[in-house]
C-alpha cells in the first residue's frame, strides 16, 4: 500500500525524533508499505529565517524571501533522510521542483497549478522511501515558491491526490481536531469525524491544526485527511465529506485568532465603485481582507472596518495611503488589540437562537463585541485581543461541546 504522511515542525523539532519517525518508517516499509513522506522545517527555523532576512532588510525581496524560507524544509528532507539511510531503509530526499510541484508566481503565497509525480514515482519503484520539502514549489519562471505558513499540509494532500491514495495522514502535535485548542480548553474533546466544511471554516477561522488550502484541496478532490500525533499510536479525526450530522451537533467547535488588525477608514464617499477602489489594491497585494462592516451612510458619507493578518499591517497601510488620497478620506485608524472568536457548525444555519445564544454567554461574561461577521456554519465576533482565551472558554462551556 502507498502511504503519504506529512509531518509537522514539532513531530522533527529535534535530532531525536526525526530518529523516532524513521524508525517508524521503517517499520513500516517492512511491512510492505511505500512511503512518500512530506517535511515541515525544525521546529521554529523559518522564523528564524525570517529573522535573519529582517536583519539584513526591512523588506527583503519577495523572491529570495521564498529562496530563503524554502531551506528549512529541505534540511529536515535530507535529514529524515539520512536517518532512514542509516537504519538501513533506502531513501531519497526531493527538494518541492524535484518533486514535480509547480505553482503560480505568487511569492510567499503561491498556490499549486500542477503536481508531476514522475520522480517520486520513480524513486519508489527502485523500492525507497521518498521524502518531500514541503511548503513549497517552482514557478513557470524556474523561480523557487513557497505556498505560505502551514503549506506543507497542502504539499502532502496535493501529493496524495497526484499518488491515487485513499487518505493523506497529517502528524502534528496534537491526537486530532478538538472542539477548541486543547491548550486553552481543558475539557476540549477530540472529535473522530468532521466535514471539510466544518474544518474549513475552522482552520480559516483561526484552527491552525490544518492549512485551509489542504482542506480545500480535500474537499475538491474528496481525498480523506487524518489528523493523528506523531507521538502516540491512535486514530486521530478523519475530514471527509459528511452526508448526516447528529442533530444535537449544532455547534462542532470553537476557533479563535490573535494575530490580526482592525482598519477603520473613516467619512468614506458612499457611492458605486469605492468599495472596488479600496479592496482591489489590498487584494492585488495577496492581502487577505477577512471581516467588512460598512456603517449606515450620513450625508453621503460612511466609515469602513476591516481586519487583515497583523503580519500585513505595514503593506496595508502604506497601500491605503495612496487610497486614502485619491478618494479624499478623512482618516484612517489601526487597531491592534483585537481578536477574533467564532463558533462553527453545519446546524447554525437551520437552528433559531444560536446567534443570540453566542452573543448573550459573551454579554454575560462582561465581554464587549466590536464587529460580527456570519456564514451558513460560522459566527466570529470581533472582541479585546485580552479577551479572547476567556471567550473561547465561555463559549465552549456554555455550547456544552466538552460533554460526551
Amino acid at each position: 500500500m502507498l502511504l503519504v504522511h506529512k509531518y509537522g515542525g514539532t513531530s522533527v523539532g529535534t535530532i531525536e525524533r526525526i530518529k523516532n519517525i524513521a524508525q517508524k518508517l521503517a517499520r513500516l516499509k517492512k511491512e510492505g508499505n511505500d512511503l512518500v513522506v512530506v517535511v515541515s522545517a525544525m521546529g521554529d527555523t523559518t522564523d528564524e529565517l525570517i529573522d535573519l532576512a529582517k536583519k539584513i532588510s526591512s523588506r527583503p525581496s519577495p523572491r529570495e524571501l521564498d529562496a530563503l524560507m524554502s531551506t528549512g524544509e529541505q534540511i529536515s528532507g535530507a535529514l529524515m533522510a539520512m536517518a532512514l539511510e542509516d537504519i538501513g531503509v533506502p531513501a531519497i530526499s526531493l527538494t518541492g521542483w524535484q518533486a514535480g510541484i509547480y505553482t503560480d508566481e505568487n511569492a510567499g503565497r503561491a498556490r499549486i497549478k500542477s503536481v508531476d509525480p514522475t520522480r517520486i514515482t520513480e524513486e519508489l519503484e527502485k523500492g525507497k522511501v521518498v521524502v518531500v520539502a514541503g511548503f513549497q514549489g517552482i514557478c513557470d519562471q524556474n523561480d523557487i515558491t513557497t505556498l505560505g505558513r502551514g503549506g506543507s499540509d497542502t504539499t502532502a494532500v496535493a501529493l496524495g491526490i497526484a499518488l491515487g491514495v485513499e487518505k493523506t495522514e497529517i502528524f502534528t502535535d496534537v491526537k486530532g481536531v478538538y472542539t477548541a485548542d486543547p491548550r486553552i480548553v481543558k475539557n476540549a474533546r477530540k472529535l473522530d469525524i468532521i466535514s471539510y466544511e466544518e474544518m474549513l471554516e475552522l482552520a480559516s477561522q483561526g484552527a491552525r491544526v490544518m492549512h485551509t488550502r489542504a482542506v480545500e484541496l480535500g474537499w475538491i478532490y474528496n481525498m480523506k485527511i487524518e489528523v493523528k500525533s506523531s507521538f502516540e499510536d491512535e486514530p486521530g479525526t478523519i475530514i471527509q465529506e459528511v452526508s448526516e450530522m447528529e442533530p444535537v451537533s449544532r455547534v462542532r467547535g470553537i476557533a479563535h485568532k490573535k494575530d490580526i488588525a482592525k482598519i477603520t477608514m473613516k467619512h468614506v464617499l458612499d457611492k458605486p465603485g469605492i468599495a472596488h477602489r479600496i479592496f482591489k489594491p489590498l487584494g492585488d497585494a495577496g492581502i487577505n481582507v477577512d471581516d467588512i462592516i460598512q456603517n449606515a451612510s450620513e450625508a453621503g458619507y460612511t466609515d469602513i472596518s476591516f481586519t487583515i493578518p497583523i503580519d500585513d499591517v505595514d503593506k496595508a497601510l502604506s497601500i491605503l495611503e495612496n487610497v486614502k488620497r485619491d478618494l479624499d478620506i478623512r482618516e484612517i485608524t489601526c487597531n491592534k488589540n483585537v481578536g477574533k472568536v467564532s463558533i462553527v457548525g453545519v446546524g447554525i444555519q437551520s437552528t433559531p437562537g444560536i446567534a443570540a445564544r453566542m452573543f448573550g454567554l459573551l454579554g454575560e461574561a462582561g465581554i464587549n463585541i466590536d464587529m460580527i461577521s456570519t456564514s451558513e456554519i460560522k459566527i466570529g465576533c470581533i472582541i479585546n485581543e485580552e479577551d479572547v482565551e476567556r471567550a473561547v472558554n465561555v463559549l465552549h462551556d456554555g455550547f456544552g461541546l466538552g460533554e460526551e
